[in-house]
């Protein structure tokens, strides 16, 4: 069973304000299989988070992942992905709706929050994209 490691971020430079999400798709040795980094429009921080991440696990399917352990620097949706926190900001719950659907294509998923320090490289990308 193909199992993927996603390391995702999201990010806008004013809330709302220019939007960015990357992400990195890891096979279970450490290989990349993918990754991607672009502008989304205006954004608030945390729809980012939400988007890169679904755009994320979208691609990680298409790639043939039955399991994945996602690893994000937000908190916020870590601790809502993982049930901690409720979901009550009208836009978010659009978002959390929407990966719930993309969820539904694997047998095991896991969120875990990381500090940036170790999200780098998803964070690059959005810099990145932010910056161009």
């Amino acid at each position: 069973m193909k199992s993927f490691v996603v390391f995702s971020d999201g990010g806008s430079r004013g809330n709302p304000g220019p939007a960015a999400i990357g992400f990195v798709i890891r096979d279970e040795g450490g290989e990349i299989l993918y990754k991607e980094g672009r502008a989304i429009g205006v954004s608030t921080n945390n729809c980012a988070e939400y988007t890169a991440l679904k755009e994320a696990l979208k691609k990680a399917v298409a790639l043939g992942a039955k399991e994945v352990s996602c690893f994000l620097d937000s908190e916020l949706v870590v601790r809502q992905l993982n049930g901690q926190y409720k979901v009550r900001d009208v836009n978010i719950k659009k978002y959390f709706g929407e990966l719930q659907d993309v969820l539904s294509a694997f047998t095991k998923a896991s969120f875990n929050h990381i500090g940036r320090d170790k999200n780098f490289e998803a964070d690059k990308l959005v810099n990145q994209a932010l910056d161009s």
